[in-house]
């Protein structure tokens, strides 16, 4: 019996795995909507998630900003969460993006997904 896996590998080292979801999740802030397979998708709706609570549950805007950077790239992109897209989810505590199914890739019939803020 398999107990207390948390998250995918997505076949890939864990710095590399960090890596590709912060660059999903800069993605997703800058595009509001991308185009991914379905594990990358579940596993960055985790992380987005994660990361609106952690910066909602702060009171300090200079502590918010500390938090972002942390999980983003670009304080373009920091800028960009903290002043449009969290103030849209004011009244809600949880299920800020959704995913949707788009049937199979051509190359490898990996299920592909649309991930976008609700």
């Amino acid at each position: 019996m398999i107990k207390n896996i948390s998250k995918r590998k997505l076949n890939r080292p864990s710095s590399h795995r960090i890596a590709t979801l912060k660059n999903l999740a800069g993605n997703l802030i800058h595009y509001e909507s991308i185009k991914t397979t379905q594990a990358k998708a579940k596993e960055l709706r985790w992380f987005i998630e994660h990361l609106i609570s952690r910066i909602k549950k702060t009171k300090e805007v200079f502590n918010q900003y500390r938090i972002a950077n942390r999980f983003l790239f670009s304080k373009k992109l920091s800028d960009k969460l903290l002043k449009v897209i969290i103030p849209r989810y004011k009244d809600i505590n949880s299920g800020y993006v959704e995913i949707a199914n788009l049937g199979y890739r051509k190359g490898d019939n990996a299920k592909i997904c649309i991930i976008k803020f609700k």
